[in-house]
């Protein structure tokens, strides 16, 4: 049986005025896999991840979620179709607590299940049960991550949005927060979209991958197939197996 495309990105060009930022991409990510988009800084590849959620919009192109045309779609809608995302910087809201964060996260429907989630989110990240009332701006930058995963959790996503989440992080916090990933899609099924430029991690963890340069996919196959490739191997991975 073929498998099931949950997320099809088809021919996206996304501008910023007059610079035009995406090239016509074709991306897709079928349900239960950890698909990596990989490339160097100033790719593209956050303009995508920011694309799918409606901001920037897409000027040419479609983006399809769940059958469900999303291209022209409001955030909050978006968001409401079950996508999460944990954006590159993190983004959690400094002056409020751990708790708080995820409060934040849980959508209205989702606030029945609040504890159970919590305690989800406790089990995969135990560092953010030791500081449930702590302010997330005195947190590391490792918790601060674990934090902006756990709050997308909250809203029990179908598909999980990862910007560059290793970003600034010590390998050993690095490893927990991949270990976490990949426990999430083998254990919940979670379908996971991560954007990286630690290409090493990101290919070892996902079944599938793309390499964007300059706002176009110019290459695509399986995590296994892109380690192996000499042209990957030669602009991301040597010397850089983190």
């Amino acid at each position: 049986m073929a498998a099931k495309a949950l997320l099809q990105v088809e021919g996206v060009q996304t501008y910023y005025g007059n610079i035009r930022a995406l090239n016509g991409v074709n991306v897709s990510v079928n349900e239960g896999e950890i698909v990596a988009l990989i490339g160097a800084n100033g790719a593209g590849k956050s303009t995508l991840m920011m694309t799918i959620f409606g901001s920037p919009r897409a000027r040419a192109g479609k983006i399809t979620f769940s059958g469900t045309d999303i291209t022209e779609m409001p955030t909050h809608e978006i968001a409401r179709m079950r996508i999460a995302q944990s954006p590159e910087g993190r983004r959690i809201f400094p002056r409020m607590t751990v708790m708080e964060n995820l409060q934040m996260g849980a959508s209205l429907d989702n606030m029945r299940h609040f504890d159970e989630d919590a305690e989800k989110v406790f089990t995969l990240f135990p560092r953010l049960k030791e500081r449930i009332a702590q302010r997330g701006g005195t947190l590391s930058g490792g918790e601060q991550q674990m934090l902006s995963i756990g709050r997308a959790l909250m809203a029990r996503p179908k598909l999980l949005l990862l910007d560059e989440p290793s970003l600034g992080l010590a390998p050993l916090i690095v490893k927990q927060i991949f270990d976490a990933i990949r426990e999430l899609n083998k254990t919940d099924g979670l379908t996971v979209f991560l954007v990286e430029q630690n290409a090493f991690g990101a290919l070892k963890l996902a079944n599938r991958g793309y390499v964007m340069v300059n706002g176009n996919v110019t290459l695509s196959g399986s995590g296994a197939e892109l380690l192996a490739n000499p042209d990957v191997r030669a602009a991301y991975l040597e010397g850089g197996r983190h």
